[in-house]
């Protein structure tokens, strides 16, 4: 089971980091961090192979950074830059590979609630 966190309401600008912590090892797994919009479907932001492979969309591409910390089976999304379009609760998930084969998005959770202000 994983678990996010870390957000907040932050400027325009400003920087946040947000973990996203497993109840067992990851090691063997891929993990990706996806975002929901308000009124807009889920949407793929960072995903971070076992090997530590990493990929963004385009619209963070510079901005955010994902990183592993296997031996705290901790994953983070390390976002800079911050603009109100980035406003949206965040996920993590967690597959095979950078497309995160087998994961489950027929649920997800809680998540946490990034809100950048203008």
């Amino acid at each position: 089971q994983l678990q996010a966190s870390g957000g907040g309401l932050v400027q325009a600008g400003g920087s946040l980091r947000l973990s996203c912590a497993a109840s067992g090892s990851i090691r063997r797994y891929a993990i990706g961090w996806y975002r929901q919009a308000p009124g807009k479907q889920h949407a793929l932001v960072a995903t971070i192979s076992n090997g530590g492979s990493t990929n963004y969309a385009d619209s963070v591409r510079g901005r955010f950074t994902i990183s592993r910390e296997d031996a705290k089976n901790t994953v983070y999304l390390q976002m800079n830059a911050l603009q109100p379009e980035d406003t949206a609760v965040y996920y993590c998930k967690r597959g095979f590979g950078l497309l995160l084969h087998g994961a489950d998005f027929g649920s997800w959770g809680q998540g946490t609630l990034v809100t950048v202000s203008s």
